[in-house]
């Protein structure tokens, strides 16, 4: 009952929100403007991410109360919405934002899981059962990489309509199941209340999309999904098990890979926007934007799949 109340309640506050945040984006003009890079051929109000983290954050505090985790996904998500609407409110008026505000934020954000006690503390040796910690220096900077990574590349898979926000549903959703496989009932909460939230979501950015979530809401998902990951399915994993998380977050991991490597092959900056995404090489193979998402959507919930599978067959 407390999950169908938790996931309930992200949804509905997420869905009570988003026309708010929507009012507010039309009034100021923080619009998404089509351009050469854009698929979408008329302004789309951005914002949605502010919904998104009030809504999660409402959800986590009322059924979790202050804990590291919440505190974690409180204080980083406030940083990254702040930064990302201002990042959306350049990019509506035609400007770039320039990244070093943005790598620089993403880092220190990268470390606040550290201060709150949330970090890979090491691995389980499945030959005789025994935790082996890892030195402090590793055990932080693994973190940071890991946190650093997936608000990137939750970001970078946010290119059609409702992609990002359904790939989150199914990793999230994912977390949860292996939340509760490991019997970690409070780190279960806090992933079924993302899911629900991004439900709540799609409603409005399924295609076509009346609302964005913008850098704001992709970098917040992002991190949460990371901080989540971090404190329970990392937690006394082994060397097959540690595979879990990373199948469950598995299509934007994928996505990130392939699209730095032909940055790479074509000599371009691997920070600068491009056309070279999965969703966007789907799109020039003549598939609808609809297709498109279905179809990714498809590859995700197979990773998950996987990642649940690997996770019972271990257990």
């Amino acid at each position: 009952m407390t999950y169908w109340l938790a996931v309930g309640m992200s949804a509905v506050l997420t869905i009570v929100f988003v026309p708010v945040m929507q009012k507010i984006a039309l009034k100021y003009g923080i619009v998404d403007r089509p351009n050469w890079r854009k698929i979408h051929n008329r302004p789309i109000p951005l914002m949605g991410g502010a919904a998104l983290y009030v809504a999660c954050v409402a959800t986590i505090i009322a059924f979790q109360g202050i804990t590291p985790l919440s505190l974690s996904i409180t204080v980083g998500g406030a940083l990254l919405v702040c930064i990302g609407l201002m990042d959306d409110a350049s990019k509506s008026k035609g400007k770039d934002f320039p990244i070093w505000p943005r790598v620089i934020i993403y880092l220190g954000v990268s470390m606040i899981p550290l201060f709150f006690g949330i970090h890979m503390d090491g691995i389980m040796n499945p030959a005789n059962g025994h935790f082996v910690g890892f030195p402090v220096w590793f055990d932080a900077l693994g973190t940071i990489i890991w946190v650093f990574a997936l608000i990137n590349m939750i970001n970078f898979i946010d290119g059609v309509d409702g992609l990002a926000s359904g790939v989150c549903t199914l990793s999230s959703m994912t977390l949860f199941v292996t939340a509760l496989i490991k019997g970690q009932g409070d780190i279960g909460v806090t992933a079924i209340i993302i899911g629900g939230a991004c439900i709540g979501f799609l409603i409005y950015n399924f295609h076509p999309a009346r609302i964005f979530m913008g850098d704001a809401g992709a970098t917040f998902l992002g991190y949460t999904l990371a901080v989540i990951a971090i404190d329970g399915a990392f937690k006394k994993a082994t060397f097959i098990t540690i595979l879990v998380p990373l199948l469950a977050l598995g299509l934007p991991i994928l996505d990130t890979v392939i699209v730095m490597l032909r940055r790479l092959a074509t000599g371009k900056g691997l920070h600068q926007a491009d056309k070279l995404h999965t969703h966007h090489a789907l799109m020039r193979w003549g598939l609808t934007q609809v297709q498109t998402v279905s179809f990714m959507y498809l590859i995700a919930a197979l990773f998950s799949l996987l990642s649940i599978l690997l996770l019972v067959m271990k257990g």
